[in-house]
């Protein structure tokens, strides 16, 4: 058992303290070019880390350490073994099997439903009172005579009626992602799910849209998350999440005065928060080139792009007519997308330059999208960002080019963009090994990782990710968590840093299983809390 602790400590001072002077390599390793990475849509390319001066075992952590959650005992001398380059492909292809991670993640039912299903067992708290004030099984002023009793009957509705509470849906979809992160083979198309998610980012603090998180991060983030950027762009816009998040499926052409009831003509109107994101963070970059009027017209541009009713209220003109009756009037129904094109504006419209001619329907909107994702401005914008994430928080110019070039060239292809950056000598600098601060989940995820720990209760650790300051899913600002080592380092979260390695280490996390002596525990403890431990 002790020797086991000393390699188990070996490794983790390794992969978190000092990967730079533990792995030296035997002095037989290939010289650079015996290796390649090979794939589809690929030519046989090579890593320049010895031009920096790195060992393949230096590389590798460093390759380990930007594209997985952290490396777990042993994992730097496989990546080694197979060759710095494969590794690096299997990961861009992203179908390793995760046959016993997908035993574990089938316990949790709620996460195969779809979002309509979701909508009808999982409704909100206050769906379900006014179902059940609807039903006449409380009344409104029920909560002011006895709260008990009201809470008590309620339950026995939701019970009778088959419905769960929506908290429990949160639950499950946050334990997969600790699960997804700590076990996945497939360790980058993780690691992208979650910026790509941030990049596109939704909240549940947002009740209209928190029910489609879920499916969002399923069905439109991971499947995209190693494609292509433009329809990445696409799907997020068609999304439920997307479009209850930032308004979209409010948006509509204003109707005169005498052709509506007064009520209904106060829910019609215009919505610019979804173009004015769609611009700025999504694609353009604050400064990327467009103006006040630029969101207008492409807000004009987007009217109608909805969401297809799932329940039965707002069934409406979906029930008067079949598929095919509201194809020839230009509607569209695509999964959970509903293009309303009696709600989109038809007049002309002029978006960065580009005119869109008067009677226009939902091929316009795909049409922005489309113009939108291959600027220049956008090629900059995004791979700067990909840059920050996987190089430093202030990557070099030289690599920003090479890697925008590439965007422009490759029409959004994520894979290139990631090949150029990862054969770049700017990737393999000494100014950028270990330059990264982990994030409170990339610290939690990798120290069990390192440890080899075993996962029973994911939410315990995701509550602990939450105290450090990183609390997944709920970030209420659209542009996601900010991606710079200041915001997550200070006095307050250094301490919570230190009392979760200590935790950690010594097994005072429920459901959280590290096979470790006391002796061993202490050690590290200090480790994981450690300022250095912070980097990658």
């Amino acid at each position: 058992m002790k020797t086991a602790v000393i390699l188990l400590i070996t490794g983790i001072v390794f992969v978190g303290f000092s990967s730079l002077a533990v792995y030296e390599g035997d002095g037989g390793d290939p010289a650079p070019g015996d290796r390649g990475l090979s794939g589809p849509g690929t030519a046989a390319i090579r890593f320049p880390y010895r031009k920096a001066g790195l060992t393949e075992g230096q590389a590798a952590a460093h390759l380990l350490s930007r594209f997985t959650y952290g490396a777990g005992p042993g994992q730097v001398d496989a990546v080694v073994q197979m060759g710095l380059e494969k590794w690096f492909a299997q990961q861009l292809e992203g179908n390793l099997p995760d046959d016993s991670l997908g035993q574990v993640l089938d316990r949790y039912d709620a996460l195969k439903l779809t979002n309509e299903e979701v909508v009808n067992t999982y409704p909100r708290a206050g769906q379900v009172v006014r179902m059940a004030i609807k039903d006449g099984v409380i009344n409104k002023d029920s909560v002011k005579i006895d709260r008990k009793e009201y809470r008590e009957t309620l339950q026995a509705y939701m019970q009778e009626k088959g419905y769960k509470r929506e908290q429990d849906l949160f639950r499950q979809f946050i334990n997969q992602k600790v699960l997804r992160a700590a076990y996945s083979q497939n360790q980058l198309r993780e690691v992208l799910t979650d910026f790509w998610f941030n990049h596109f980012n939704v909240s549940i603090t947002k009740n209209d849209c928190a029910e489609f998180i879920p499916a969002y991060e399923r069905d439109v983030i991971r499947p995209s998350a190693l494609g292509s950027f433009g329809e990445l762009l696409l799907k997020t816009a068609k999304s439920p999440a997307m479009s209850y998040y930032l308004d979209n499926f409010s948006s509509s052409v204003a109707l005169p005065e005498g052709q509506m009831q007064e009520q209904a003509r106060k829910n019609r109107g215009l919505n610019e928060n979804y173009a004015r994101e769609v611009m700025e963070l999504h694609t353009l970059g604050v400064d990327g080139g467009y103006t006040q009027q630029d969101v207008t017209q492409a807000a004009r541009v987007l009217t109608g792009w909805g969401v297809y009713p799932m329940n039965e209220n707002g069934k409406g003109i979906v029930e008067r007519f079949s598929e095919d009756q509201l194809a020839r009037r230009g509607f569209v129904h695509e999964g959970d997308f509903f293009f309303n094109a009696n709600r989109h504006d038809k007049g002309e419209k002029k978006v960065l330059g580009r005119t869109f001619a008067a009677g226009g329907g939902y091929e316009e909107g795909v049409q922005l999208l489309e113009m939108l994702a291959f600027r220049p401005s956008t090629a900059a914008f995004i791979t700067r960002k990909i840059a920050v994430r996987f190089v430093s928080d202030n990557p070099p110019q030289s690599l920003l080019d090479k890697m925008a070039k590439t965007f422009r060239e490759k029409k959004g292809d994520i894979k290139q963009v990631l090949i150029t950056m990862v054969t770049a000598p700017e990737f393999w600098s000494a100014d950028v090994v270990r330059e990264k601060t982990k994030s409170p989940f990339e610290l939690a995820i990798g120290a069990v990782r390192s440890l080899h720990g075993t996962i029973e209760q994911p939410y315990q650790l995701y509550t602990w990710v939450t105290r450090m300051g990183e609390k997944k899913y709920y970030y209420q600002a659209p542009t996601g968590f900010p991606d710079k080592g200041t915001y997550w380092i200070n006095t307050g979260s250094l301490l919570n840093r230190m009392n979760f390695g200590l935790a950690l280490a010594s097994g005072r996390i429920p459901g959280i299983r590290i096979d470790l002596d006391e002796a061993s525990a202490k050690k590290m403890g200090v480790i994981i809390g450690s300022p250095e431990y912070q980097r990658r």
